[in-house]
């Protein structure tokens, strides 16, 4: 991943001008840290059937981390969570404006696809890495899981209806990466396996981020936390024990998947999922 960081680095979005802050609030929250957790899994995947193609795969994976950080930045602003911290640092809206913060998070949306399309990969597996990352990451994906979030703050939901809440908004860019990591190789008769994998991935990933919030200062977390009262969390809606139990059986389904997979699979993907896997027990 030190090599990915690089990439990133050098690929940050530039904006000469002569508004005093456009150009640095694209790049804050890029340059703040953050798990990379979405790269490290389509790069992962790209590993374990043709390491030759890494390279060319750094443009996908910093693809949907640019996603992923526009949607952090959203998901920050006042109208949303209203959150002060984010990967350490104030958020964007905090060290600037609300205007700012909006703008920074469309630019890097579209700058993705900028990223994608100049891949150095035939234009066949382009067009099925912007579908992927543009459904999931749009109108029938992340957006829609977030529609539904705030819409119903302070309204109970069932338990199907969180799950289908939190697979849209976090589940489905998760799987997106896995799935996308297995087009970059041509391995598209797995793709869809991996991509269900993803799903139950993200599902886990956001019941760990709910126990976290009760359960870390804001230090520990680098994000605001206990900021989801009105939340439909697993949390609120299952209590803290139970969500702790769902998210043991969520592990240990994923751990079985992970059994299931190629040598060369698992052995590019254990680093990685092993240190998440498990981290609601920390």
């Amino acid at each position: 991943m030190e090599q990915f960081e690089t990439f990133l680095g050098s690929h940050l979005p530039i904006a000469p001008c002569f508004h005093p802050h456009y150009e640095s609030s694209l790049r804050q929250m890029l340059t703040g840290g953050g798990k990379r957790f979405r790269p490290a899994l389509l790069l992962g995947v790209v590993r374990a059937y043709n390491p030759l193609l890494t390279p060319s795969a750094y443009h996908a994976a910093l693809a949907i981390e640019l996603l992923h950080t526009y949607s952090l930045i959203h998901d920050d602003l006042p109208a949303m969570d209203n959150a002060d911290l984010r990967r350490g640092m104030p958020t964007l809206h905090k060290t600037y404006d609300e205007v700012s913060a909006i703008l920074a998070g469309d630019a890097l949306n579209t700058y993705a696809f900028e990223v994608l399309s100049n891949a150095p990969l035939s234009d066949r597996v382009i067009v099925k890495l912007v579908r992927s990352l543009a459904y999931n990451g749009g109108v029938n994906g992340m957006v829609l899981g977030q529609a539904i979030d705030c819409y119903f703050e302070n309204q109970r939901l069932e338990l199907d209806q969180v799950k289908m809440l939190h697979i849209h908004k976090t589940g489905k860019l998760i799987a997106a990466a896995l799935q996308m990591g297995a087009f970059i190789v041509g391995r598209d008769e797995i793709a869809q396996e991996l991509y269900e994998f993803g799903i139950d991935l993200g599902l886990l990933f956001q019941i760990q981020d709910d126990i976290l919030d009760v359960t870390q200062s804001d230090e520990q977390a680098g994000k605001t936390t206990n900021n989801d009262q009105a939340k439909n969390s697993f949390v609120t809606l299952l209590g803290f024990e139970k969500a702790m139990r769902e998210a043991d059986t969520l592990a240990d389904k994923i751990n079985r998947q992970m059994g299931s997979f190629d040598e060369n699979l698992q052995r590019e993907l254990s680093p990685t999922l092993n240190h998440y896997i498990n981290r609601h027990k920390d």
